[in-house]
């Protein structure tokens, strides 16, 4: 065996997950092992897995018992298991998938390096039995900082190391927490905070994530940095809530503060918010969100539902009305506005006519993107104890309808952007031939818009173009769709580009 050992991250599911794998990366890189992209090649495999739905959680499986079948017939020695599924689950998933060499929760992350040495020479590092994170940190947020400290927090924890090599985080100064990025796409995502003090119903996540609390301000402007610096010119705030951002630092108004410093770093061109409350958006946010150069107006809202008496069993708030007023007040700041949202339906009482008032919001809505999803029970979530469930035909059958509503809606709102000038962030230069493309020559040129997250909500193509450079920023006019994604010609560009065009 080689004495640099290779190891290789497998990610699933959201944007805070590739965070805390570009973590993990950075800690092992750190501590000398090499990093690899396909996990044929490493010596070990860590999947960092999905613990939200029973669709990700079977997305999780199928990985681990995937990487699994490379110790038949590759160089793979072990397979790790580590993210929510690992964490939510522990010593329950060792026992129920013994293909895993080792299940590692947050608490691990820290030690990574020497977990993996461990189970790599044949030794056995015991699954923890899950607790309740929320559990961990004080009940009060103002408390939770210093606390926070002494608590294993994937993407918090401080990292002071001398000598480290290039391009992993901290390159110079104090920046926490360590991170190697694992790709070279433009965008990247940035940890605003981790963990939810919200209490739906229907959701789990906060007793494997932990109660809500916020990094400091100059970790989050020092890694935005560091990511300029590797060529990154949009980030993407991320956490489970962001607009409870600061309330534990003692100003629920940081955002509003934060977010033109971050658009200020050299380099970055864009900075985008995700995961906001409707309950909990404030006029000044929407102010800052709209009218803040290079801070996108995009509002990825989590309604959820809109009938008030679902909203309730769901332990959220708001109704139809509510929820259309802001997103008026929303587009009356900024008409070209981007707005997406997640949906559930078969929730346990949901009636017919509640059905059909969900059905109302999303016709008055107007979202660029719409998720949406057929209720089912999560273990130790209020909602799985409630009496009323729906069979699961009907959850299928509202699943179905209210899905084929949305697609609906979203190519009509994609139509409306017809004629619009956008500013696109190219992705692809065209020089590969396009997947979608199958047999064919076809190359594409293509980025998003400012409306449009990365792998969510659809992209837009540019006609007539070739050679312009990724990460470049192309004004264009809309002229055309397919389903959401938008087609665009490029304002002031025609023909073969040269490599700086667009910049």
């Amino acid at each position: 065996m080689p004495d640099r050992r290779t190891v290789a991250l497998v990610t699933l599911g959201c944007a805070r997950n590739e965070v805390d794998s570009e973590e993990l990366a950075g800690r092992l890189e750190a501590d000398g092992w090499e990093l690899v992209e396909d996990a044929a090649g490493a010596d070990v495999a860590v999947v960092n897995t999905c613990g939200f739905v029973e669709a990700a959680k079977k997305d999780s499986v199928d990985a681990l018992l995937e990487a699994n079948d490379l110790k038949e017939h590759g160089r793979t020695q072990a397979v790790v298991a580590v993210g929510c599924m690992a964490e939510r689950y522990g010593k329950e998933l060792a026992e129920a998938l013994p293909e895993a060499d080792g299940v590692l929760g947050f608490d691990d992350y820290t030690d990574i390096s020497d977990r993996l040495r461990t189970i790599l020479g044949g030794g056995i590092h015991a699954a923890h039995t899950p607790r309740d994170r929320r559990k961990l940190l004080p009940v009060s947020p103002v408390a939770r900082q210093e606390a926070g400290a002494q608590v294993a927090v994937p993407g918090h924890a401080p990292a002071d190391l001398p000598d480290l090599p290039e391009g992993l985080a901290p390159a110079s100064g104090p920046r926490a927490p360590l991170r190697r990025r694992l790709g070279t796409a433009p965008v990247a995502s940035v940890k605003l905070a981790s963990g939810c003090d919200r209490r739906c119903s229907f959701c789990a996540i906060p007793s494997f994530r932990g109660s809500f609390l916020s990094r400091r301000p100059s970790d989050v402007l020092n890694e935005t940095r560091w990511l300029a610096e590797q060529g990154v010119k949009e980030i993407m705030l991320v956490s489970e809530n962001n607009t409870s951002y600061g309330k534990d630092l003692g100003d629920i108004r940081l955002l509003d503060s934060l977010l033109p410093e971050l658009a200020a770093v050299d380099g970055i061109e864009r900075v985008r918010v995700s995961y906001l409350q409707p309950a909990e958006m404030r006029p000044d946010l929407i102010d800052v969100l709209t009218s803040t150069e290079k801070v996108v107006p995009y509002f990825d809202l989590s309604f959820q539902h809109s009938a008030p008496a679902v909203l309730r069993a769901m332990r959220r708030f708001g109704d139809t009305d509510r929820f259309l007023d802001l997103l008026e007040t929303v587009r009356s700041k900024a008409p070209q506005a981007g707005v997406r949202s997640n949906f559930i339906v078969g929730f346990p009482g949901e009636s017919e006519s509640d059905l059909a008032e969900l059905e109302r919001f999303l016709t008055g809505a107007r979202l660029d993107a719409i998720g949406v999803f057929g209720y089912s029970d999560e273990d130790g979530t209020e909602a799985a104890g409630y009496t009323d469930k729906l069979p699961a035909d009907v959850v299928a059958e509202r699943l179905a309808r209210v899905s084929r509503l949305a697609e609906e809606l979203t190519a009509q709102r994609a139509d409306e952007r017809i004629g619009e000038t956008v500013e696109v962030l190219v992705e692809s230069d065209g020089s590969r031939v396009d997947e979608a493309a199958e047999d064919t020559d076809e190359t594409e040129v293509y980025g998003r818009a400012a409306h449009q997250a990365p792998e969510t909500d659809g992209q837009v193509y540019l006609t007539g173009v070739e050679g312009i450079a990724v990460g470049s920023l192309v004004e264009a006019k809309v002229v055309a769709t397919e389903g959401v994604d938008l087609v665009a010609e490029p304002i002031g560009l025609s023909g073969e580009c040269h490599e700086e065009a667009g910049r």
